[in-house]
């Protein structure tokens, strides 16, 4: 069964940047749509940014869209998150799709394995 792993969380200043990774264990990510989720405290999970299996695809919640960037390599897919906010801080998942859906490429009932969370801290 495919085990996501994520890295590359931490704490950083309002204004700071952190990249996040995904990476499998013992598996390849190839052919999987990739999304990058968030849950803060008392907040339902939600959608930041999915790719999918080609990179061709890719879509970003409103409230990150200009600061994140997300990226398929060799073997991860990575996060890129500039312009860090108060607001941002959540633990951070990313999950896996053998398909991703057209009409709603984060939704998250379509994602089937999920790695266990990075914690992101965003505070001065």
């Amino acid at each position: 069964q495919l085990q996501l792993v994520e890295s590359g969380g931490g704490l950083v200043q309002p204004g700071g940047s952190l990249r996040l990774s995904c990476g499998a264990s013992g598996f390849t990510l190839d052919g999987y749509a990739i999304g990058w989720f968030r849950q803060a405290p008392g907040k339902e999970r939600e959608g930041v940014s999915c790719i999918n299996h080609s990179g061709g695809l890719t879509k970003y919640a409103d409230s990150v869209m200009g600061r994140f960037t997300i990226s398929r390599g060799k073997a991860t897919v990575d996060l890129q998150m500039n312009s860090l906010r108060p607001e941002d801080t959540a633990v951070y998942f990313c999950a896996a799709a053998k398909v991703m859906s057209i009409v709603s490429p984060c939704a998250l009932n379509n994602y089937e394995y999920w790695g266990q969370g990075a914690q992101v801290t965003v505070s001065s």
